[in-house]
């Protein structure tokens, strides 16, 4: 199955973003995409933690989801859309959410991100828990590929590539494909995430394919990118490092047989 990960540099205003991804969703279906993932917080790069919540929307719909549904329809693409703002009950405070689209716009499965990035090296101070609310439990999907193969899919966001538990949760549930849309920071990425996906894909023995922003944005936020696909055998497939773009490669279920047989951790028993 040929997959994306979408890599952008988001600004402070939806409509732009909105269309800077559907250019980029417009590209990866063009080179043969049937999946396509977006990156945490596609759709608003803030100046401040604040201006995601006049955008939350709810289950009942809003533009953002009206545009992720329009876009799979048309392109006849699953699309994950990274993250968006859910409201919650919580006075002040969104959820950061995951929703899946299948390629008749329909939302088939909807994450909200349980681990919030806080982060403080004396320069750089982030707490994502000051506006949202953490979300449970974990959630995986299925999709149907044009081959007959039905990949399971789980889903993460970002900060959630830290506490590998619930990847093997993923990989209990038997999942062979591993989503990390993320926005990691420059400093934060440049020390461990390849490192991390590579980790979980071994751990794991799944593809991980992690679609990231990436590149100096207009609130002077600076982003690491490096958006990649990672294979069972924790080998990088494909990648791009700063800027705006796709990652398109293809994820091959025979890989995931061949690496499982030959090393099968999976199936071992704690004792």
């Amino acid at each position: 199955m040929q997959v994306a990960a979408i890599q952008m540099v988001s600004g402070t205003r939806l409509d732009d973003n909105l269309q800077a991804a559907h250019r980029l969703l417009e590209k990866a279906a063009h080179e043969g995409a049937e999946l396509a993932v977006l990156p945490e917080y596609f759709c608003i790069m803030g100046h401040r933690d604040t201006d995601k919540l006049p955008l939350a929307e709810t289950p009942a719909g809003g533009p953002i989801q009206d545009f992720l549904s329009a876009s799979a329809r048309s392109l006849g693409l699953w699309i994950v859309g990274g993250t968006i703002p859910m409201q919650t009950s919580a006075p002040g405070k969104v959820r950061n959410t995951t929703l899946v689209f299948n390629p008749a716009g329909a939302q088939v499965a909807r994450y909200d991100k349980i681990h919030l990035f806080c982060f403080d090296n004396g320069r750089e101070q982030y707490d994502e828990s000051r506006v949202i609310e953490a979300g449970a439990p974990a959630v995986h999907f299925d999709l149907p590929a044009r081959d007959g193969r039905c990949w399971r899919v789980g889903l993460s966001v970002c900060y959630d590539l830290r506490f590998p538990e619930l990847y093997r949760a993923h990989a209990r549930a038997g999942a062979d494909l591993l989503l990390v849309p993320s926005a990691f920071t420059y400093t934060t990425g440049r020390a461990h995430w390849e490192l991390l996906l590579r980790a979980r894909a071994v751990e794991n023995l799944a593809y991980v394919l992690a679609p990231a922003q990436g590149g100096i944005h207009e609130n002077g936020r600076h982003t690491w990118g490096h958006s990649m696909l990672v294979d069972p055998w924790g080998t990088v497939i494909a990648s791009i490092d700063q800027g705006p773009g796709v990652v398109a490669a293809t994820v091959d279920a025979a890989r995931i047989d061949s690496v499982r047989a030959q090393l099968p951790a999976l199936q071992h028993r704690v004792l």
